[in-house]
């Protein structure tokens, strides 16, 4: 099975933080393609304990509930960082702490 075959496309590169929304539209079998997906290729534990948690909670009486996008779309995990470190980009300086410092034997601390 490819990753275009699973109920959810590209579920290889869903970001943890949406995937639990993602799974609420899946019933019991379709949970249980990524399951065997998940457990098959990436083993990642905290994608294999939320779609085990989902299961659970369909087991218990939960009923799927929304739809899954045909592409989901893009996220990043924050901005991005500028391609080159000029002065203009830079932290500002760092001054030592007023009781000097720690591995400098020449200032006391």
């Amino acid at each position: 099975m490819t990753d275009r075959d699973l109920p959810i496309p590209d579920f290889d590169h869903v970001p943890l933080g949406n995937l639990a929304e993602h799974l609420t539209a899946l019933d019991r079998e379709q949970l249980q393609v990524l399951l065997d997906h998940e457990d098959a290729h990436g083993a990642r534990l905290p994608v294999l304990e939320r779609i085990r948690h989902r299961i659970e909670a369909l087991d218990g009486g939960a009923e799927p509930t929304g739809s899954v996008p045909e592409h989901l779309p893009e996220t990043s995990a924050g901005a991005s960082a500028p391609a080159d470190v000029t002065p203009a980009t830079a932290g500002p300086t760092i001054n030592p702490p007023s009781h000097g410092v720690p591995t400098n034997p020449a200032q006391p601390r």
